[in-house]
């Protein structure tokens, strides 16, 4: 990539799940390397948070879905917990696993996603490896649930939607075999010597200057900070169900990288166990009984959980009303994207994109 001397604004390399210009980077260049760096953001903000605050609480959650396009379902979880806690319910259990097993789900599409889109250091046009079989297989089978490819709208207050359609459960152990079958031939790739050698020492990022930044997931975990929501706060079934922490301590493109690998590793073991004890508990309510209009008592709540992108906090803040006063989001996305102002300096101009499209997130996601 050729950039001026100076000071120099680019938009997103393509190839990157959320690379379709909406990030912009500010970058001072020296002799064709970067020593300084400032994301621009902004371009899809949307005021979701305002939007929140002319909806009742089972509207609200179309919209909590739409910020992170890749796993829809997290955003969805999070507003339905935190309104849960407020209400002081107790979700079925049935409700309660099945609720992890397609969180997990979306941690599986997300991070297959995201290494799918790594450009080849020889030919930038191409990714690394292929994951879109993959890709497609989980899409199908989150499909087959809700209806729907990228917004599922299955939560409800109270629990989900609907139950499992027939049949879906074997299906999904159908499909997660053949991904964990499939899995190591598709990304044997990232092991090849021109990548690793190519994301050796790039965009290194502190565990210190992660802290700062507020990186988390797999940004925060590539770089020694070990926090994890479904373990040092565990909701849902976690506690009684914890996942496998994958973490590193080098901070750069192939750390991060391996950690995602790592973690599609520890998912599907999860999700085997999320399985198991669904079969333990047999069929049962996956709801409770709403009243016509619901109405949260006045006071302040905040849940955090553990999306494929990091962190993710919910903040409600309800008067009595059948509106929340406030609901303000902590997304992952704005820390990694943040961090980038720490990973990119240091870095040749041409290697730009590979650091970039190690770090997961979603432009809607920062935006909000």
């Amino acid at each position: 990539m050729g950039l001026a001397e100076g000071v120099t604004r680019i938009v997103l390399p393509a190839g990157h799940p959320a690379g379709h210009g909406s990030l912009q980077l500010d970058l001072t260049v020296d002799a064709g390397v970067i020593v300084a760096a400032d994301p621009i953001i902004g371009s899809v903000h949307r005021g979701v948070e305002k939007l929140f605050e002319v909806r009742d609480y089972r509207q609200i959650l179309a919209l909590a879905n739409r910020h992170d396009w890749l796993a829809g379902f997290a955003g969805e979880l999070g507003v339905a917990l935190v309104v849960e806690e407020a209400l002081g319910m107790r979700v079925p259990e049935r409700a309660t696993w099945l609720r992890m097993v397609l969180a997990e789900l979306s941690r599986l599409h997300s991070h297959l996603v995201f290494l799918g889109s790594a450009p080849h250091p020889e030919d930038p046009r191409r990714p690394i490896a292929d994951t879109r079989p993959l890709v497609d297989a989980l899409t199908t089978l989150l499909d087959d649930f809700s209806g729907t490819r990228m917004h599922p709208m299955v939560t409800a207050i109270g629990g989900l939607r609907m139950d499992t359609p027939a049949g879906w459960e074997d299906a999904a152990r159908h499909t997660l075999a053949w991904v964990r079958e499939s899995v190591p031939a598709h990304l044997s790739p990232f092991d090849e010597t021109v990548v690793t050698q190519r994301h050796t020492g790039l965009g290194v990022l502190s565990p210190a200057a992660a802290a700062g930044f507020g990186a988390s997931g797999p940004v925060g975990r590539a770089s020694g900070l070990t926090l994890d929501a479904r373990v040092v706060e565990p909701y849902l079934g976690y506690a009684a169900c914890p996942p496998r922490v994958v973490t590193d301590t080098i901070g750069d493109a192939r750390a991060r990288w391996a950690v995602i690998r790592g973690e599609i590793a520890a998912t599907l073991d999860l999700l085997d166990a999320c399985l198991a004890g669904l079969d333990r508990l047999g069929p049962g309510p996956v709801n409770m009984r709403l009243p016509k209009v619901v109405r949260v008592p006045e006071g302040e709540w905040y849940a955090v959980t553990e999306t494929p992108l990091g962190a993710s906090g919910v903040f409600l803040v309800s008067r009595g009303a059948k509106t929340p006063a406030r609901l303000a989001l902590r997304t992952p996305s704005w820390g990694n994207v943040s961090a980038l102002a720490a990973m990119l300096p240091g870095t040749p101009a041409g290697a730009i994109g590979d650091v970039v499209a190690s770090v997961p997130f979603v432009m809607g996601d920062v935006d909000k």
